[in-house]
């Protein structure tokens, strides 16, 4: 008689997001918004590949004359160059510095938090709530324990960060600090100078690890404003950790690259981080994929479709910002969304306002509220305007 190795198995619930993008799709009216997957749009609905992948793919098809493995770290082009690029010339090679391919940058969280399991499974991440949907299954499934402390305070769409600092005093030398570099998922809220300062005394002070999650690099307020906590952080820290995405910056969703970065004490623990690193990320992909990574690394590497690659993500950055200006002028109620940034914002409206805006508006959201400011339009500005201001406080 069979036994089914599955029987046992739980249903898991359906994803949300998922379900939001099939009743987007089967929707026939022709005024609908899609306020929902967090992927760049711009004003008339598409996510285009970037010029300058398009022209670093070209060179890549022409140059590229073999497809074998290039070993765990990766294309260790593209590593040190987004290296420089998110942390600077001089931590980039700093011989304490720990760095390697991965993919997306889900899957250099994932390898942080095996990373930060082997070195203490006794280590706490500290999480703001809310934070990316995300960040809580790849803590759990590296076994370690996650608490929430404060972060977002949906009555004033700020940073409750009194709050924050009141819960974090109780995390004790060792724990983690789950940051996000810039452009906050979900709600958009971002830092001052002054708070990363005191955030990084805090780190200090109390012997915390900070783990930065650098999805948005150059979305927020240029690649150099963007960067500046990050660099804060890493110079003035014994240890930190930055996992660092492309998908957004780069336009690169579907290729998945990303990036981990470790900075050690010492050099040998730089060495057992290293080896660490390498064997987990054997173990779980083997070799990063190639293709993206590779076609990044020829535009950063190239002053001329470098040059091109910034230009469009300037003007990335300047659709988002003036999105959340317009939204801001027009509706007197949601005006710190001029003061976010990134491609999301969390509407203070409830779950039933959410499924009216859908069934009656065409206005497809999240079930909390969170919208991609990146799915407005100068063509539907208006109708999301007239349509969501009744149910605004």
């Amino acid at each position: 008689m069979h036994q089914s190795q599955f029987g046992s198995l739980a249903q898991q619930a359906p994803d949300a997001l998922l379900g939001l993008i099939r009743l987007f799709q089967e929707d026939q009216r022709p005024h609908k918004i899609d306020l929902g997957v967090g992927i760049f749009r711009d004003d008339q609905g598409l996510t285009p590949v970037l010029g300058a992948i398009k022209a670093a793919e070209r060179i890549l098809v022409e140059q590229q004359d073999s497809k074998s493995y290039l070993g765990p770290v990766g294309d260790s082009g593209f590593v040190d160059l987004t290296a420089r690029l998110a942390l600077g010339d001089d931590l980039a090679t700093s011989p304490c510095l720990v760095g390697l391919q991965t993919p997306g940058g889900n899957g250099a969280l994932r390898l942080a938090f095996e990373l930060i399991a082997e070195a203490s499974r006794d280590s706490v991440v500290w999480v703001g709530s809310p934070t990316w949907m995300n960040h809580f299954p790849l803590i759990a499934s590296a076994g370690l324990e996650s608490r929430s402390h404060r972060f977002y305070d949906p009555a004033t769409l700020r940073i409750d960060f009194d709050g924050m600092m009141s819960d974090l005093a109780s995390a004790k030398p060792g724990d983690v600090i789950l940051l996000h570099g810039c452009c906050h998922n979900p709600s958009g809220a971002t830092f001052s100078s002054a708070e990363w300062t005191e955030i990084l005394a805090l780190c200090q002070r109390q012997g915390l690890l900070p783990l930065i999650d650098f999805a948005y690099h150059g979305l927020g307020d240029g690649l150099e404003a963007d960067a500046a906590p990050v660099r804060m952080f890493v110079e003035n820290l014994p240890e930190a950790i930055v996992a660092y995405s492309c998908d957004k910056n780069f336009g690169m969703y579907r290729d998945r690259v990303g990036s981990l970065f470790v900075k050690a004490a010492t050099l040998a623990e730089a060495d057992a981080v290293r080896s660490q690193l390498f064997g987990t990320a054997r173990a779980m992909w083997s070799m990063p994929p190639d293709h993206g990574a590779a076609a990044c690394r020829i535009i950063l590497s190239n002053p001329g479709l470098r040059s091109a690659w910034q230009g469009e993500l300037d003007t990335m950055r300047e659709r988002l910002n003036g999105l959340r200006q317009a939204v801001a002028n027009s509706l007197p109620q949601l005006s710190e969304v001029a003061n976010q940034r990134g491609l999301f914002s969390l509407l203070p409206v409830s779950a039933d306002a959410v499924r009216i805006l859908r069934e009656e508006s065409a206005i497809y959201m999240a079930p909390d509220g969170r919208i991609n400011i990146a799915g407005l339009s100068e063509g539907n500005l208006s109708h999301f305007v007239d349509s969501v201001s009744p149910y605004l406080s």
